[in-house]
């Protein structure tokens, strides 16, 4: 009778198990399913895990495909927007160069394709980047998470970063791999803006201070990098349909 106790008991757990197991399986492809991130900031900064461990032309659907991440060893920037990929890389400290290009790898990226946007008129108060993190907060608490959204229309003022890191350099630290980080500054400028926002990822995919991540491309295509400031003018934001 023991003997049949015991085993009944082990199948119990068994069971419980498998249908934890399942549950957490299901609830992470449903909630993520749209998002696609691969390595992560933290891996790139405090390891030095700078060689490409996605290859952009290994990503097969590109109708409505967006993403952002740095270029492989942190020689520039790269921008997905709307199936069309974009390299940027340091001339001088005040030019650069920007190319479309899917032959390119990164050593962290986060993506996902959106077909369907819901249009929103960014309100006038929203200023800066900290404004526009709190009002997609609150403006998306009963969406999936993470997402990509974008943003349309004219900057007063913005600083936008891209990676430049000597070649043959050691990093193990966020100091090490921002040297040689160039910034640039624009004004007046009409520009797309290409985001992610997740409350869960610092240091995967955000910083560790920011639920963003967010690359601007001017219209021009001729100035594209990560944003770190700006001040908005007229702006149209974009997010998924729910």
């Amino acid at each position: 009778m023991k003997i049949k106790h015991i085993s009944f008991g082990l199948f119990l757990i068994v069971l419980v198990s498998c249908n934890q197991n399942t549950k957490s399986t299901n609830l992470e492809l449903e909630t993520y399913s749209d998002i696609k991130i691969t390595g992560a900031m933290k891996n790139v900064m405090w390891k030095g895990e700078l060689e490409g461990i996605i290859n952009l032309d290994s990503i097969t659907n590109q109708k409505g495909l967006y993403g952002i991440g740095p270029e492989s060893y942190l020689t520039g920037e790269i921008l997905i927007n709307d199936g069309q990929a974009y390299v940027s890389e340091v001339l001088t400290d005040s030019t650069m160069k920007v190319e479309k290009n899917f032959d390119v790898s990164a050593p962290f990226f986060v993506y996902g394709n959106v077909t369907e946007w819901h249009k929103i008129d960014l309100p006038s108060g929203i200023k800066s980047i900290q404004d526009l993190e709190k009002f997609i907060d609150e403006k998306t608490i009963e969406y999936k998470r993470p997402f990509a959204f974008k943003l349309k229309g004219d900057v007063s003022k913005a600083i936008i970063h891209i990676q430049n890191l000597p070649k043959g350099t050691h990093v193990s630290s966020p100091e090490e791999a921002h040297k040689g980080q160039t910034n640039y500054n624009l004004k007046n400028e009409e520009v797309v803006i290409i985001g992610f926002f997740s409350t869960e990822h610092k240091g995967v995919f955000t910083h560790h201070d920011s639920f963003l991540h967010l690359h601007l491309i001017t219209k021009d295509e001729r100035k594209m990098g990560h944003l770190d400031m700006a001040e908005f003018n007229e702006m149209e934001l974009y997010l998924p349909k729910k």
